[in-house]
């Protein structure tokens, strides 16, 4: 009920003194988690632990879904309100542990009075009955309408525009999803199979994560699809995903990823979920996206003429990277970015170099040329303006790719092969199922490198110039070239 129902709040109140805790309560308003570049993103107060999410899709992209959402958390502090990230739907009731709850709406926030105080500590239920819509402006992300369904591109902050959750990489949980869809639709989301139930005229398809998530890296595709299986290193369950009629024309391409499977784990060690595959959309975003342990891929990357076969391989392998760095090891704050696509673009440019002649230092040396031009165009790989209404960063620039490529190249250089792969290694290792910040890695580079790299890090993460190259004084940044943008990357959605 909304909070505006002020006629019926006192017939829910049970006594005078939860009377006038409610009645103390500020105005709901938007709240966050003190993201620099978001600063309304995520939600202080709880830990969520998991979601359910159903949804029932009726065949038609231009109606809402009916949805329910179900949140288990742990509070962290004493709560009297809950704010949850949510927009771009209706909400029909709210429930806290069981209880019918008041709710309002204050930005990008669904705002929750709690029917009683909940301690720090102690376990929350919510339970959100609402409509998830896809007919926004796909340009915002969430859900992607594709020829015959829907999938969703959740990165960076828009997954509260499909369900309503803590919509920050900081706050991991597992998910559990239910999708109801028309007979001759299949349903593949995130996460291994749970059961299929038929109904009159439809079907309910469940699938769990074995592992945490960030909301951002949600995935449901709903449409007349195939699904492919085959095995990965240490018999990894590999399923891929795309439409029926592409099914012959896609192997070429889909029977590689057991091999690029087999090759990131002899560079960073073993692959860190329950299953991995591709999601082949027949949609145009303009972006591949890294949706945990089923990355979404447009269809043309594989179907257009004149992308030459290292290339696609490259932006595979790029999406496969991020399953590491990105997905198992999440950033903290968005600030963190440059770890997560640095390090898909290192692996990137490195299997193009060992498999198409492609070499990583010629490729280094252009983007230093460019890299003076990027940092000055959208600030140093780990420190871009903060967002405001006036100013919208594309998070996702060329400094945070080919540029914090060349933030590893350069410490590679400055510590040396055999350290930096022992970095590599223990940073996924150590902070598996996690988040974490830029300065718990370059703690770690330090120790592994028995030295202290801060200085270094400094200059190179936030320095409005590129320093020196180790071992390569001859380089120069704010030279022309025919150093671009990432030859093998998109831009990604803000």
């Amino acid at each position: 009920m909304p909070l505006t129902s002020r006629r019926l709040r006192a017939a829910l109140l049970a006594t005078a003194s939860v009377t006038l805790v409610a009645a103390t309560l500020p105005a709901p308003e938007p709240l966050g988690i003190g993201d620099r570049l978001f600063p309304h993103l995520g939600n202080p107060g709880y830990d969520v632990l998991s979601y359910d999410i159903s949804l029932t899709y009726g065949g038609s992209n231009g109606k809402p879904l009916d949805a329910v959402t179900t949140i288990d958390a742990r509070a962290t502090e004493t709560l009297e309100r809950i704010n949850l990230d949510f927009a771009r739907g209706s909400v029909r009731s709210v429930e806290v542990n069981g209880r019918e709850s008041e709710f309002a709406t204050a930005g990008e926030d669904l705002v929750v009075d709690a029917p009683s105080r909940i301690p720090a500590g102690t376990p929350v239920r919510v339970t959100v009955r609402h409509t998830s819509d896809p007919s926004g402006d796909q340009a915002d992300g969430g859900w992607v309408p594709t020829a015959d369904g829907l999938a969703m591109a959740n990165q960076a902050d828009a997954a509260h525009r499909v369900f309503p959750g803590n919509d920050h990489p900081a706050d991991k949980a597992y998910f559990t999803f239910r999708v109801t869809a028309p007979k001759d639709l299949t349903v593949v989301a995130g996460g291994l199979p749970a059961g299929k139930r038929d109904h009159a005229g439809t079907t309910t398809w469940t699938y769990r994560t074995v592992h945490p998530m960030a909301t951002e890296l949600a995935q449901v595709s709903i449409g007349r699809s195939a699904v492919l299986h085959r095995t990965g290193p240490g018999g990894l369950p590999v399923r891929d995903v795309v439409p029926v009629a592409d099914r012959e024309k896609l192997e070429p391409w889909l029977k590689k990823t057991p091999a690029q499977l087999a090759w990131m784990e002899k560079q960073v060690g073993p692959y860190p979920f329950e299953t991995y595959g591709l999601l082949v959309a027949d949609t145009e975003t303009g972006f591949e996206l890294e949706t945990q342990t089923l990355s979404l891929f447009e269809r043309s990357l594989f179907t257009r003429t004149g992308y030459p076969e290292w290339y696609v391989d490259s932006v595979m392998v790029h999406e496969l990277a991020h399953q590491w760095f990105g997905n198992s090891v999440s950033p903290r704050s968005w600030s963190d970015l440059w770890l997560n696509e640095g390090h898909a673009t290192w692996y990137e440019a490195r299997y193009a170099e060992e498999h198409a002649q492609k070499p990583v230092e010629r490729r280094m040396r252009e983007a230093y040329a460019r890299s003076d031009a990027w940092r000055a165009a959208g600030g140093p790989p780990a420190g871009g303006a903060p967002r405001t209404p006036d100013h919208k960063i594309s998070l996702f620039r060329p400094v945070v790719y080919d540029g914090s490529a060349l933030v590893l190249y350069a410490l590679r250089e400055e510590i040396g092969e055999a350290a930096f792969d022992r970095l590599e290694r223990t940073w996924v290792r150590v902070h598996r199922d996690g988040s974490a910040t830029t300065r718990q890695f370059t703690a770690l580079a330090s120790r592994i490198a028995g030295r202290d790299l801060t200085a270094f890090f400094d200059g190179w993460l936030y320095g409005k110039k590129t320093p020196p190259m180790p071992g390569h004084p001859d380089w120069r940044s704010g030279t022309p070239g025919n150093a671009g943008k990432s030859p093998a990357r998109t831009p990604k959605p803000e």
